[in-house]
């Protein structure tokens, strides 16, 4: 119902936006843009889906041969004590726990590609022991806010897009990002707890809260002690040691196990194609809607607003210019990573913008994106109150990045 609602305000506000610009500013060709806006966007979510389609097969596939082999479960096992506590309505030793260990370990090692599809799997699960099919339940809410809150140790591709605009030391904003990451994570646990009512000083809970900050704060210490070419070195070749080691971790337990590895890759890798054609509907309903925002003008509006008041209340407006970025990312991240080069392009990519850029654009995730895609992908019509605490951990993260930006670069 929110997503619904949002849907709509957003086309609606792009239309009426585009009335004031034709008829006020006599902004002749503003509609044909509107329009060109849909079909470019409708373009964009098929093209993503189709480009989902190879690496759903090859994920879904390593995956059925972990569930076969018992990794899955493993993993279930190992993180129950802290998800059985945050997901009380998940039965013990449900692979859903393994799967959403692994989408969010994915998430943290900036591997985009692999998380996608384990969520996906993850969710299918949840969804299995669903009592009301089309309304999310509690465990799926908390699952996809986590998901979209992007806490993120390796942000390798903001890192690679500074390299390439030029920065003088493309890692600066490592701490930062992780930082800001930690923050919006946090912020987003707390509501989703407060929410379903769940113990937050649960003595598992935090405990692994604590364990969690003093390794951030850990790989914080060694981040900063290491000369940026180490640096970069390290995180590449670290996401893809532990990649490599998932697969070949699966493939060999398959085989003790005496699993017939080819057979559940086949198995798991049918249903890739399946996935992304599912997805195609919401994912594109979702993105006609942003790219209708943008092209009216109202996203401009709404910046220039925003600067007028932060003027207005007496705050430092210099970080004003880098939220467009801010406000796209849960709504597009193309269109937040196109808007993050634009600021690199325009003011530096050494400058404050430059640098607050790309703190926001890794400081959270693609919440609606994010949740059209996994709702959708499982049936979920009534989404409850996954749309609020989802931007509350945005914002958590907004905030955290444009505080932390102004602490280490400004």
């Amino acid at each position: 119902m929110v997503l619904n609602y949002i849907w709509i305000g957003l086309v609606l506000v792009a239309v009426a936006v585009g009335c004031v610009q034709f008829f006020a500013y006599g902004q002749t060709d503003i509609f044909t843009q509107i329009l060109n806006s849909t079909f470019s966007s409708a373009k964009t979510g098929f093209e993503i889906s189709l480009g989902l389609t190879g690496v759903l097969t090859l994920w879904l596939g390593i995956m059925k041969i972990g569930e076969r082999g018992g990794i899955v479960q493993g993993f279930s096992r190992a993180v129950a004590p802290f998800f059985s506590r945050i997901f009380p309505e998940v039965p013990k030793g449900h692979p859903a726990f393994g799967s959403m260990f692994m989408n969010i370990s994915a998430n943290m090692l900036g591997l985009d590609n692999a998380a996608t599809p384990m969520g996906l799997k993850a969710m299918q699960e949840l969804q299995e022991i669903n009592p009301h099919k089309e309304k999310a339940s509690n465990a799926m809410i908390m699952f996809l806010v986590l998901n979209t809150s992007g806490l993120t140790l390796i942000p390798v591709s903001v890192m690679v897009y500074r390299a390439q605009l030029g920065a003088a030391n493309p890692t600066d904003v490592f701490l930062p990002i992780m930082l800001a990451t930690y923050f919006s994570t946090l912020a987003g646990l707390v509501s989703v707890c407060i929410a379903q009512r769940i113990n937050i000083f649960d003595k598992v809970i935090m405990g692994t809260v604590v364990c969690l900050t003093l390794i951030v704060g850990g790989l914080l210490y060694v981040a900063n002690r290491l000369p940026e070419p180490t640096l970069v070195k390290w995180s590449s070749v670290l996401s893809s040691v532990i990649l490599l080691a998932v697969i070949c971790c699966f493939i060999i337990t398959a085989m003790v196990k005496k699993v017939n590895v080819y057979d559940a890759f086949i198995d798991g890798a049918k249903d890739g194609f399946k996935t992304a054609v599912g997805i195609i509907p919401y994912l594109i309903a979702i993105l006609v809607a942003v790219g209708m925002f943008r092209a009216s003008g109202a996203m401009d509006l709404l910046i220039r607003a925003l600067a007028v008041f932060f003027g207005w209340i007496g705050l430092n407006t210099d970080f004003v210019p880098a939220l467009p970025t801010a406000l796209m990312k849960p709504l597009s991240g193309s269109g937040a990573r196109g808007l993050m080069v634009d600021a690199m392009t325009q003011y530096g990519a050494d400058s404050f913008v430059g640098r607050l850029v790309s703190i926001l654009q890794a400081s959270t995730d693609t919440t609606f994106y994010i949740l059209a895609v996994y709702f959708g992908y499982v049936g979920i019509k009534e989404s409850r109150y996954a749309v609020v605490c989802g931007l509350i951990a945005d914002l958590a993260g907004i905030i955290a990045a444009i505080c932390i930006g102004y602490i280490f670069f400004y």
